[in-house]
Parts: C-alpha cells; structure tokens; sequence
C-alpha cells in the first residue's frame, strides 16, 4: 500500500500526527543546513529496515517539492541494487532515473512522477548492521558529482548517527521495561507474543487510518515500538491477582486498575533517566501507558476521558490489547476465534467503548490479523 501526502513543511500538532522535535523536524533542519552546500538536493527519504520480516519501511523525510512518498514497505531480497548496497556498506548514484528505472514498482512510478532526474543512496548502520537506506533525490540530471558525493557523505554519517541514537534510545527503555517485567516475574498477558502481537496489531491499524487521519510513518513506528511499555505497571500487582483464574472482586478490581498510576510512575522515570523530557517520544509514551484503559463513553480509567481528549495513539493501544485478549488463551479464558473477538469488539464501539474507526481498521485487515496471530503464536498456548 502507499499513500501520499502533501508535503507538510514544519512539523506542528500533537504527537497523532507531525509532532515538533521528532526525526522528521531534525530531518527537515539538517537539509536546510545541507542546502547551503548542496542546493540540487530536493529531498532525502529514510526507510527502517527490519532483519526479521526482511522488509523496508518509510520512516521520515524532507521534501522540497512535489508530494511524499508514505506508508510503503518493500523486501529488501526483491531490490537486487539495494541488496547488493547492503551487503557493500556502499553507496549508489544513478545519474538519470528515466533511463535508469522501469516504473515497475510503486516506488519508480513515484519517483517518475515527481520528477525526479537523480538519486545517491546509502546504506544506514549500525554497529555493522542494516538499518535503513537513505536516498537523496534531485530534479536534476547527473547531480551527484563526486564532490556532492563527498559532501553528502558527511550528512548522511550525521544523519545515520542521529537515527542510531533513536533507535538505541527506545530500545534501552524497552529494555528497561522488559528487565522490569523479568525481575517481578509477570507472566500473565505479557508474554513475548502478546507484545509482538500487540505491537503489530497497533501498527497495522495506524496503517490503515494513516491517509484518512494524516499520519506520519514515523507517528506509526514510533507507535509500534511504544506499544509494549502499555501495561508496564502491572509489575506492582501481586501475582494473586494478576494470575486469578476467575472474575475479580471489586478490591481486587481497584487494585488492578492501580496499575496505569504505578505504569505512569515507572515511564516518568524512565523518561527523565534517558533525559525525553521535552521531547515528542515521550508524549506518545505517556499516553500509550497513561490512556489505554479510557473509554470514549468516559467511563474508563484512570481518569475518566471521553472522544477526543483520549490520543488516537491510546485507542489504537486499546482496540489492539482487547483484540489480542480475546484471541489468546489467558489464566481465566481459551481464546476466541477471531470471528467472535470481530464481534465482541463491534459490540463494545456500539456500547461507545471502542473507536470505531480503529476497530473498522481491523475487520478490513483480518488477513493480516490472522498472519500475525500464526507468526507470534505463544508457544505454550
């Protein structure tokens, strides 16, 4: 699938859809800076890439002129060039695109649409391993001579610096978190597969609402790498209570709804040890933990918000944690077909539960519903 969006200048907005300090805003300065060495260059794309589906997804970007190239994904074994510049740790310079690609892909039919005359692409590592790919694009002809090459090769180190320090940066708090859970022995839905499950459940409906709500790729993976913190706080909550084989009591209940304060506290700290503070990943953060109970009626948890005072980022969470605790096996249920979890979760956006859209996005998806329950199925399920 890909979809276009108009190019959006400075970022602005909540972290829903274009936050302010994300990777695409400092991608968009570091081109501007680039431009006063460089001018031919009138867009650079970045796309993360994923050791273990093989595939390349688009992340952020700066474009000039013309229209994004967004929500796409391709397997890097089908590109025998990018493979080839992977395997190289090499660059690669195409001096005129028309002659050069078929436009038998989504991504050249864009490229010839917009224009494009030359690219230089480089591989992103770290640590010697594949990351992503950046590409700089120019609406000129034979724009990347060897002393822009030269040049770009600073920026691209600066930029493949800039997008390692994310990453580790996200992966230390999960880490964190992970260590966390290990340590109190959590157990009950917080298995392995359920947060990989989670995790791309939540990625495939922000991908099915990113052309109707305006988002980001980088809102969406971004998304996708926050969605395990979600129940963190469950590591106060006694085993008795959290492992109970049947309903709960209303002490137990309130204790059990403790855990969104006792997940905020934890995330806190975790955001001021790795000083996110101000920055937009933590808002998605915060409202991942802090919201993924509410309700849109009001008659959620903790804190009782209704329509849109609750993130889009938080009903995602929620419609992807109810739909994987139906169909997954728990301490007090089997799992449900995903038939009857469809149903159950139409009937709690007629209740005014769930967001409908959200869960819309699921019922289109059921295919790719279904892979990822088969590919992070629980081992001991």
């Amino acid at each position: 699938m890909v979809s276009l969006h108009p190019p959006t200048g400075a970022d602005g907005g909540s972290s829903q859809t274009r936050g302010g300090d994300g990777l695409g805003a400092r991608l968009r300065q570091l081109h501007g800076q680039l431009l006063e060495v460089v001018p031919a260059v009138d867009r650079i794309g970045c796309a993360l890439y994923n050791q273990g589906d093989d595939l390349l997804r688009t992340f952020v970007n700066s474009t000039r002129c013309g229209t994004p190239i967004e929500a796409y994904e391709w397997r890097l074994a089908e590109s025998t060039s990018l493979s080839q510049l992977a395997r190289s740790g090499g660059s690669r310079v195409i001096d005129d695109i028309p002659a050069a690609i078929s436009g038998d892909t989504p991504h050249s039919r864009w490229l010839l649409e917009q224009g494009y005359r030359s690219s230089f692409t480089v591989p992103l590592l770290q640590r010697g391993e594949l990351i992503g790919i950046l590409f700089f694009d120019s609406l000129r002809p034979a724009a990347f001579t060897a002393p822009v090459q030269r040049s770009l090769e600073l920026f691209a180190t600066l930029i493949n610096l800039t997008i390692s320090q994310e990453l580790d940066l996200v992966r230390s708090i999960s880490l964190s978190a992970a260590v966390a859970r290990e340590f109190a022995n959590l157990r009950d839905t917080e298995t392995g597969g359920h947060l990989e499950r989670m995790a791309h459940y939540a990625r495939l409906i922000g991908r099915e609402l990113q052309a109707s709500r305006g988002l980001s790729d980088e809102f969406i993976e971004n998304l996708y790498l926050f969605a395990p913190l979600h129940d963190i706080g469950k590591i106060g909550i006694p085993d008795e209570v959290l492992l109970k084989p049947g309903q709960l009591d209303a002490g137990e209940r309130e204790l059990m709804e403790n855990h969104v304060r006792m997940g905020v506290e934890v995330l806190e700290k975790l955001i001021g040890d790795f000083d996110l503070e101000h920055r937009q990943e933590a808002a998605m953060m915060r409202n991942v933990v802090a919201d993924h109970h509410e309700c849109l009626d009001g008659s959620g948890y903790p804190r009782g918000l209704a329509g849109e005072a609750i993130s889009l980022e938080a009903r995602i969470i929620a419609v992807a944690d109810v739909l994987d605790a139906l169909t997954s096996q728990r301490p007090y249920k089997t799992s449900w077909s995903l038939d009857a979890a469809l149903g159950e979760l139409e009937r709690l956006v007629a209740m005014g539960k769930l967001d409908p859209d959200c869960v819309a996005a699921v019922a289109r998806r059921r295919g790719d519903v279904e892979a990822i329950r088969e590919r992070f199925r629980d081992t001991d399920a």
